[in-house]
């Protein structure tokens, strides 16, 4: 389940349904759960005694830059709907590294936003300098940090 934290923006009545499904998940269909979250929503499962005992806690460190950084941007930029190769230099790199704070969340927007300008403008490629130009939305994801 991504975006778990959703749930915090529920009524407190709203919630409970919410954990007293993943509960029922867990018990009666013998599922196993996979939450994604912030940590806001990782406080409010380990408020809930029975619910905190069904997950193990894990924090994903940010990126940084080494090979598997590099990979994973390359993995991205491959699977983009684009007509042409993009060449991505250690510039570019370390833009999408800069800009994103090594948040997976924000590397996977910046370089889905730069694809649409990319298919936009005709170019059909990500590029090191259409990276440099990338300006982020607005500060709608601090809530990531």
């Amino acid at each position: 389940m991504d975006e778990i934290h959703n749930v915090l923006a529920a009524s407190w009545r709203d919630q409970r349904v919410v954990f007293n499904t993943l509960r029922y998940l867990s018990n009666e269909l013998k599922l196993s759960l996979v939450c994604f979250g912030i940590m806001e929503a990782r406080q409010a499962i380990n408020g809930d005694v029975q619910l905190a005992r069904r997950f193990d806690s894990i924090s994903l460190p940010r990126w940084i830059a080494d090979k598997e950084f590099e990979q994973l941007v390359l993995a991205i930029v491959r699977n983009l709907p684009l007509k042409e190769p993009s060449v991505l230099t250690a510039k570019g790199l370390r833009r999408i590294l800069l800009v994103s704070g090594g948040v997976s969340a924000r590397i996977f927007r910046m370089l889905n936003d730069v694809a649409i300008e990319a298919i936009e403008t005709g170019v059909e490629r990500i590029t090191d300098e259409a990276l440099e130009r990338y300006k982020p939305v607005g500060e709608d994801e601090a809530a990531f940090q």
